[in-house]
């Protein structure tokens, strides 16, 4: 059984040219994300009570993701970087809710690939972030949260195999990581995690 997925598609080196060009942008963002990551998680926790094989690990899950806002909170406050005064719209994770499905079976799979798909890019660029630091502290955070966003990757794909049949899961998800190719590529290329 395969947890892990491939992406469909690279991010662009532009993408990581535009992060390293405002770098506080992508700080005030990547704070975004993790506070909508945490709150994902435990929305699952909400509206998905009777799925207590996977509770324990939402919760966990939403945990990691709070102390990753937490952690990013941090470097913003030394290097003097407010967090932004709302939080916007992820254009990226709004056409790929789309996607889903609305039976509730269907949703249930198609929301749990989904964020196993969006953990993985996250992976990814989180890589690319590491990568292109010259900060050492900076190199080393990014490189921690590129392998826990990969963790969390596994963790929905496998939590998904909990209800569904192995070979309806795949195909779906590969169904998935083809348009989140799509998605990523029509994206405007901008100073945030998608």
């Amino acid at each position: 059984m395969k947890l892990n997925l491939d992406l469909a598609c690279p991010s662009k080196p532009e993408w990581i040219e535009a992060v390293m060009d405002d770098f506080p942008s992508f700080l005030q963002d990547h704070a975004d994300c993790e506070r909508k990551a945490s709150s994902m998680a435990m929305s699952f926790v909400a509206k998905y009570p009777n799925r207590v094989e996977i509770i324990p690990e939402l919760i966990a899950t939403a945990v990691e993701e709070l102390e990753h806002f937490q952690q990013v909170y941090e470097l913003m406050e030394k290097r003097g970087i407010q967090l932004a005064h709302q939080i916007k719209g992820d254009p990226y994770v709004q056409k790929l809710l789309k996607f889903c499905r609305h039976g509730k079976d269907d949703r249930f799979m198609d929301r749990l690939l989904l964020a196993s798909v969006v953990e993985t890019r996250g992976a990814e660029r989180f890589r690319m972030v590491s990568e292109a630091q010259d900060d050492p502290e900076m190199h080393r955070f990014y490189k921690i949260l590129w392998a826990s966003e990969a963790k969390h990757g596994h963790i929905f794909v496998k939590m998904a195999l909990n209800y569904y049949d192995e070979k309806a899961t795949y195909k779906r998800l590969e169904e998935f990581v083809e348009f989140e190719a799509e998605v990523l590529n029509g994206l405007e290329i901008r100073a945030a995690l998608h």
